[in-house]
């Protein structure tokens, strides 16, 4: 199928969950991209997964008593959040300890409750790898809504964002309360992966909150120029997932996952100044070097 006819299906009246599909997916990238950078930088990915299977008890409750998913899920994930956030205090254990607890135990609490739906086996493949055409237009509206408060928050709290994400202690020094900081920022990766989950599913919900930050991070050492990248890789991958799914009749999740993955694996390689074959060109002396940007460069712009 050429890019051609894909649009003609998109203005199809018959197939009017296509457009729904492409908008939810869209709008869940972008949203993913931007909340996935803060993210990477704070080397928050496991956190990420832990929500992904946080939000699964919400939704598999929703589901049971046929209320709204999304609604479902951020609640279940606001909860786990506040949880880890308040665990994580405690200085004898590491927040990765208190996520590993809260991962499985939310998790297994999901299955346990979809088990209980008619139809066990075909709600849990839904739940876990998404089921995007057949998103609800109560449900886009909600992702829209949804995604615009999460940019809007992110937009008001950034330089506090990227104070916690430097330096903790010298944030807490400077008066910046860093438990309700990293409680917000819990919220709003839970957001995030509520509104994803239908796009690609449970499981695999992660990879748009990651990958599209990393490629970007292998891109440019300005946070601003990351953060304005990450969800444009992101939108254009649902954009050519969805493509390719719809096409050769493929999991949408799966290929859009497999698309961010290419983009990482081009930035890897080919990234101008961090890509395996421009460090390569600079050791053997066949390139000039360029000055490198310390790792913490792109959070120090963005204080300055």
């Amino acid at each position: 199928m050429s890019l051609f006819e894909f649009f003609a299906d998109l203005l199809n009246p018959s197939l009017s969950f296509l457009p729904k599909a492409l908008a939810v997916a869209v709008m869940s990238s972008i949203v993913c991209g931007v909340v996935g950078c803060y993210m990477v930088l704070r080397g928050m990915a496991f956190i990420g997964d832990t929500v992904a299977h946080a939000v699964f008890p919400g939704l598999a409750v929703a589901f049971v008593v046929g209320g709204n998913l999304v609604l479902g899920g951020t609640i279940a994930g606001i909860i786990t959040a506040i949880l880890i956030a308040v665990f994580a205090q405690n200085r004898r254990l590491k927040e990765d300890t208190v996520i590993g607890v809260f991962f499985v135990a939310a998790f297994a609490l999901g299955i346990v409750i979809i088990s209980q739906a008619p139809g066990y086996a075909g709600s849990l493949q839904q739940f876990l790898f998404g089921s995007i055409t057949g998103i609800p237009d109560s449900d886009l509206y909600v992702v829209g809504i949804t995604g615009m408060l999460v940019l809007a928050t992110i937009f008001l709290l950034h330089k506090e964002f990227v104070s916690i994400s430097l330096d903790r202690e010298s944030a807490r020094a400077l008066g910046i309360n860093v438990f309700v900081l990293d409680l917000v920022l819990y919220v709003l990766v839970t957001l995030a992966v509520v509104i994803s989950v239908q796009t690609i599913g449970n499981i695999l919900v992660l990879a748009l909150l990651i990958t599209p930050a990393a490629t970007a991070r292998l891109l440019t050492d300005r946070l601003g120029a990351m953060m304005f990248l990450a969800p444009v890789i992101g939108a254009v991958s649902a954009l050519l997932g969805l493509y390719l799914s719809w096409s050769f009749d493929l999991p949408t999740g799966g290929i859009i996952v497999l698309t961010l993955t290419v983009a990482f694996l081009l930035a890897w390689f080919f990234a101008p100044r961090q890509g395996l074959i421009a460090k390569a060109r600079r050791s053997t002396g066949t390139e000039q070097p360029a000055v490198q940007a310390s790792p913490t460069s792109p959070m120090l712009e963005a204080r300055q």
